[in-house]
């Protein structure tokens, strides 16, 4: 019994089981809606589009996408139309203008004004380290030069 059972395990982890999964075929529309909901944010989970939130709000504005494809709206006028119930907020990318452009310049200007500063610093450690005095180096005497010279030859 343990070795049946044992067999049917190893047939049950051997075999792929994807090959019995189902093929479902995406339609022009499935897309459209695909697409468009990629662009929109969820309000209820604030940091997932509308596509892959699983909110029932966020089914609703699927919906909603669909059946405006359906009525023949292009994907402009569905992004203007959430973006006239929402606000900008809605977008998953904020658009460049306004206050708006202060979040897309804002990490550069903060790595450039923090490089400035690295800089300034490292500069201010390395002027302020005191050097060791140089002192020359004491001339080799014959036994140590023999010395190398017999490790160099062997």
């Amino acid at each position: 019994m343990p070795i049946r059972l044992t067999w049917c395990l190893v047939a049950l982890l051997t075999i792929p089981l994807p090959l019995f999964a189902a093929v479902q075929d995406e339609t022009d529309v499935d897309i459209q809606v695909r697409e468009i909901a990629k662009t929109l944010r969820c309000t209820v989970c604030q940091t997932e589009n509308i596509w892959e939130s699983g909110a029932p709000l966020a089914q609703q504005m699927r919906g909603v996408i669909r059946d405006r494809i359906a009525l023949g709206h292009s994907t402009e006028e569905i992004r203007a139309y959430f973006l006239s119930r929402y606000g900008d907020y809605i977008l998953m990318e904020p658009p460049k203008h306004g206050v708006n452009w202060l979040i897309w310049v804002a990490p550069f200007l903060l790595l450039l004004v923090g490089g400035f500063f690295l800089y300034k610093e490292v500069t201010h450690w390395v002027r302020d380290t005191p050097t060791p005095p140089s002192q020359p180096e004491p001339p080799l005497d014959d036994q140590a030069r023999k010395r190398i010279e017999r490790e160099l030859e062997s």
